[in-house]
């Protein structure tokens, strides 16, 4: 199977001269159809780095990074906003949700910017709500929702165009246990069932045992990869903590 995102030897500088930190050093992997992929490290590894510029918020220094056929690394801001809109999905910690909008409108958003069709959107919303048990609430502002139910508002508004990739970066940041594994039960349901192809940053292990494979970022560099395999969630995040506890630094950045 060909891979959907390459990335070949990234490097992403900040600063002139002497004074220059490298933030990604010579990163390279790829990422299948269908994968739900963690990145993990400690605080200030690069992890945040490394999405923002997979994500085209950012642009790598050197190095080149596909989508499919396309090097995203390589294009210009109108023809990147086009990609990014037409091909990529987004779940941030803090929601980014419009607070004048109801939830219905937030997650129709990106379908009503790309003009499609009003029963498609219709449809492809309802989908997506009773995916992620926020059905009884598209009628309902923001301000009315708890941590969790916003958070899944963001991850319907992410999927409702079914994009070729989705970045999530640390999604169960701010949400309470429960919130956090319902959120994780959807996406990792939706990878498994509609093979959707999802990088998560995450610095909680909890988190990370619901994907199939991890990448370990140190001194931005990739440090190692762990793969889930036959493993239960339970027996996977168990080998997350072994893993943490070997890396060195200070573990409880990243767990």
């Amino acid at each position: 199977m060909e891979p959907l995102l390459v990335v070949d030897k990234v490097q992403k500088i900040y600063g002139k001269g002497t004074n220059t930190f490298n933030a990604l050093q010579d990163i390279s992997f790829e990422i299948h159809p269908g994968e739900f992929v963690g990145v993990m490290g400690p605080s200030g590894a690069g992890k945040s780095t490394l999405l923002n510029v997979l994500a085209t918020i950012d642009s790598p220094t050197k190095g080149d990074i596909f989508l499919g056929e396309e090097n995203i690394s390589k294009l210009k801001d109108e023809s990147l906003a086009d990609f990014r809109r037409d091909h990529l999905g987004f779940i941030f910690q803090d929601y980014h949700l419009l607070d004048s909008l109801t939830v219905k409108e937030n997650i129709l958003l990106p379908l009503a910017i790309a003009k499609k069709p009003v029963a498609e959107i219709k449809k492809r919303v309802e989908a997506m709500a009773d995916t992620f048990g926020i059905s009884s609430l598209l009628d309902k502002y923001p301000y009315q929702l708890s941590g969790g139910q916003k958070q899944r508002t963001a991850a319907s508004r992410a999927l409702v165009t079914n994009p070729k990739l989705i970045f999530a970066d640390e999604p169960t940041g701010a949400l309470d246990s429960k919130s956090a594994s319902d959120l994780l039960t959807s996406l990792s349901n939706l990878n498994e069932e509609q093979e959707t192809t999802i990088m998560m940053v995450t610095h909680d292990a909890y988190a990370a045992s619901y994907c199939r494979r991890i990448l370990f970022i140190k001194d931005g560099e990739l440090s190692k990869e762990l793969y889930r395999g036959t493993k239960s969630r339970k027996e996977f995040f168990q080998h997350i903590l072994s893993e943490l506890a070997t890396l060195g630094g200070d573990v409880h950045d990243v767990i």
